[in-house]
């Protein structure tokens, strides 16, 4: 299932990012009310847990919300553990290290991103590697080592590589307006769900574009 299934592409292509925790029978219906308002690309789950227990009972909970919506779900870093809760993908985080494992593991027709920091080098190589798309970020915020992708780098890659590629996290009006023209999906985590209705805020970023 790609992610880019039933998007128009006259409109910014939406990928959410799971909070890294929530109490799952809440988050479920808040992630029903943003399916059903917004046109959605992908969701990753990305939880902090480490409990396959856990894991495992937020992948079938979120896999029936999305697949019923024919929206793919795919997991952050835990490849082997896609085909086992029926998940289409997984989000690798180290670049372009995993990329070639992952897709041993999953074959072809699964879903493998790669997450390349803010670094050039790092996707050319997930794209020779065979990744679906890699995403660079986080475009601001205070979240790791304090770098951030900057814009330029979106327009030289769209000059320069036809690859998907995904602007991740940190993401605000005027970014979103900025590169809306070189990113192909825009990954959405703490700039919706840090708020009291984040279908409303996802909808207030997407018109002030």
């Amino acid at each position: 299932m790609p992610i880019s299934k039933k998007i128009n592409h006259n409109k910014p292509k939406i990928y959410l990012i799971t909070p890294s925790e929530f109490e799952l029978r809440i988050f479920s219906e808040t992630l029903k009310r943003i399916l059903d308002n917004h046109e959605v690309a992908c969701i990753r789950l990305e939880q902090s847990s480490r409990n396959e227990l856990l894991i495992g009972k937020s992948a079938d909970t979120l896999r029936e919300i999305c697949h019923k919506r024919d929206i793919p779900i795919i997991i952050d870093s835990h490849f082997m553990l896609v085909e086992k809760f029926g998940l289409d993908g997984v989000h690798l985080k180290d670049g372009s290290k995993s990329v070639r494992t992952a897709r041993k593991v999953l074959g072809k027709d699964l879903i493998v991103g790669a997450y390349c920091f803010q670094s050039k080098h790092h996707g050319i190589n997930a794209t020779e590697a065979s990744a679906d798309y890699v995403s660079f970020g986080p475009m601001s915020g205070d979240l790791g080592d304090g770098k951030h992708a900057d814009p330029d780098l979106f327009a030289w890659w769209s000059e320069m590589i036809e690859f998907p590629v995904i602007a991740e996290t940190g993401l605000t009006s005027q970014l979103v307006r900025q590169i809306q023209n070189d990113a192909d999906f825009f990954a959405f985590r703490e700039e919706i769900w840090n708020t009291e209705n984040p279908s409303k805020a996802l909808e207030k970023i997407l018109n002030e574009t």
